[in-house]
This record gives C-alpha cells, sequence and structure tokens, in this order.
C-alpha cells in the first residue's frame, strides 16, 4: 500500500492473546530482584497506559487493578498502594483515549506524562501515609523516563499489527 506522507497506516486487529501476553510479561519485568530504585520505570504501568489507550475496550480499569494487587503481593507494599494507582491510570487513560489517537506518537508522549505523574504521586501518598520511608527526589525521573518510553512502547507493541495481512513479492511490507 503506497501512502502519501502524513497518512497514518491502517493497523489490523489486535490478538487479544498478544495484549495479555505483553501485560504479563510486563509484570514479570517488573518482578525482576534487581533492586526497585525510585528512578526506575515502571513497565507494567506503561502497558496499562498503552493498551487502555489502544484497546479500550479490552483493557480495562478491572484488569489495571488486578495486575496492581499482583505488583502489591509482590513488593510486600501496602495492599491496594499499586492497584489504586494503577485503575487510576487505566481510567485517566481510557479517558483520554479518543483525543490522545490524534495526535503522532512523539506528541503523545507529553500527554501522558501527567498521567505517569499522578500515578507515582498517588504510590508516594499511600507509602507516606502508612509510615513508609521518602524515597529520595529521583523519584521524579520514573515519569519522564515512562514518557520518554513510550514512543519505543508504541512502535513495539503495535508491530505485530502493522504487518500485512497477506504478504507476497509484490508488497514490500
Amino acid at each position: 500500500m503506497i501512502m502519501r506522507p502524513g497518512q497514518q497506516q491502517l493497523l489490523l486487529p489486535v490478538n487479544p492473546v498478544f495484549i495479555w501476553a505483553s501485560l504479563i510479561v510486563a509484570l514479570l519485568f517488573d518482578m525482576v530482584p534487581l533492586g526497585r530504585a525510585a528512578w526506575t520505570p515502571d513497565l507494567l504501568a506503561l502497558a496499562i497506559v498503552f493498551w487502555s489507550v489502544h484497546q479500550p475496550t479490552r483493557i480495562g480499569i478491572g484488569a489495571a487493578f488486578v495486575f496492581g494487587l499482583c505488583m502489591d503481593v509482590h513488593q510486600s507494599a501496602m495492599l491496594g498502594q499499586h492497584a489504586l494507582s494503577y485503575t487510576t491510570l487505566g481510567f485517566f487513560a481510557i479517558m483520554l483515549h479518543r483525543r490522545l489517537l490524534w495526535y503522532p506518537v512523539l506528541s503523545q508522549a507529553p500527554q501522558v506524562l501527567p498521567l505517569f505523574a499522578v500515578s507515582h504521586l498517588i504510590e508516594l501518598a499511600i507509602r507516606m501515609i502508612g509510615g513508609g520511608v521518602f524515597p529520595g527526589w529521583s523519584l521524579l525521573i520514573a515519569p519522564v523516563i515512562e514518557a520518554a518510553l513510550w514512543p519505543l512502547i508504541s512502535l513495539i507493541l503495535l508491530a505485530p499489527q502493522r504487518r500485512t495481512p497477506e504478504p507476497d513479492a509484490n508488497r514490500p511490507l
């Protein structure tokens, strides 16, 4: 398919197995025992926002809540800390998804930055209310890194939808 500059490629339907597999892989990456620094990006939050924006009918607030509970149990955090954070992320991502998809991927990154910042502020507030220790000002770097990863995550997670349904010798893609 020959496209003029500025046109967006039509995407194939997404496979639900791919959606859930990508969320589980993101969960597993967040569970890798490398030590949790305050500036480390939350890949599961990034995947939840991505799929809530691109597939709001398949990934919703309920899935975000369940994945948040999994992270709470894994990190021995106060039960509901990540669940509330991811639920808020999912809600705001679904609320913004129609407007966000009108923009190119590089313009979407600054628009999802406040979502990630609110998510980290919710986690910090719950941690501080529960008597936790302030992780330091490096916590402010994590939402910026997550927003900077948005174009890369978009490229990776939309790649299976960009292939042609019937590849042949006459179509390069």
